[in-house]
């Protein structure tokens, strides 16, 4: 096969970050495929998955830049969502079957109570009908099935939990803003509970991932009509370091950043006065710039800088 022929197979070449703004009905791999297929793109993945009933920012990663998702699934996600008292479903939103009903339906100085314990860290069931694994197979896939299975409680960050609307008696609006794997579906479902009611989620949005907000999204049908141009495009493409946005800098000299894309760990001792406050020394992530050049991805450790993820 001639070198032109491999690469049209393998497709084209393309680095840098879309923030898509999702349509509902649709699942984040259908996503990736979509665009995948319309910029003929290499390489395509995506930071942090939404239900198929959900909106909002998707990131997708091209090329190079899909080294970073597991960095844009870490960051804080911020989410709006209605919740809707007086039925229980299945897969806790509107997609599922009504397995319960109740008449009750709570006054809201009820549920702005109830918000203080979904604050900070507490211990979340994810829905039956998610993507985690029960010896071997997918909960959802279980639940399916008829067999959803029992899945244990594990931790979830909350950094904020806030009613901002009461449109009618059936209906509450909230925003959240929560750390990796947490499950709105699971938010609402318990917070429904916890005031003496069922409820799913009728509409789920999410406004940001890490760095990634709705402001700076797009949509298929604009990357659609915008074909080639799209990936040069810097208002749709965004650069691959575009991921750290939300990471603390750390100056390097030109030494310092020849001997990090090595692989060479330095001590922090010759950083001393250069380490941003925001940087945690124990273990935290700094995003290591030679001017206004994106070096390394480095973590502060052991009393060293060491690489993580060098581009």
């Amino acid at each position: 096969m001639a070198p032109n022929q491999t690469r049209q197979k393998r497709g084209r070449i393309i680095d840098g970050w879309i923030v898509l703004d999702k349509p509902p009905g649709i699942t984040s791999a259908h996503a990736v495929a979509r665009i995948k297929r319309l910029l003929q793109a290499a390489k395509v993945g995506h930071g942090g998955t939404l239900d198929p009933l959900a909106t909002g920012v998707l990131p997708i990663a091209l090329g190079r830049a899909t080294k970073m998702v597991p960095y844009v699934m870490d960051g804080t996600k911020r989410y709006r969502f209605t919740l809707r008292f007086g039925e229980a479903r299945d897969t806790d939103d509107a997609d599922g079957a009504v397995v319960m009903t109740s008449d009750f339906r709570p006054e809201t100085s009820d549920i702005d109570a109830a918000l203080v314990a979904f604050r900070g860290t507490i211990m979340q069931v994810p829905p039956a009908f998610s993507a985690i694994k029960v010896d071997g197979e997918r909960a959802y896939d279980l639940a399916r099935a008829g067999l959803p299975p029992e899945l244990p409680p594990r931790p979830a960050q909350i950094d904020r939990f806030d009613l901002i609307d009461r449109p009618d008696p059936d209906h509450a609006i909230f925003e959240v803003e929560s750390g990796k794997g947490v499950y709105m579906r699971s938010l609402a479902r318990d917070l429904a509970r916890a005031v003496n009611t069922v409820g799913h989620i009728a509409a789920l949005r999410r406004l940001s991932v890490g760095p990634f907000a709705e402001t700076s999204s797009t949509t298929l049908d604009k990357i659609a009509d915008s074909g080639d141009s799209l990936a040069r495009d810097p208002d749709f493409l965004l650069p691959v370091e575009a991921a750290l946005d939300d990471i603390p800098a750390l100056a390097l000299t030109e030494a310092e950043a020849a001997a990090l894309r090595n692989g060479q760990a330095l001590s922090l001792v010759q950083f001393m006065g250069r380490i941003p406050l925001a940087c945690d020394p124990d273990g935290g992530l700094a995003r290591l710039m030679a001017g206004r050049r994106f070096v390394a991805l480095g973590r502060l450790t052991d009393g060293q800088l060491k690489p993580e993820r060098v581009l």
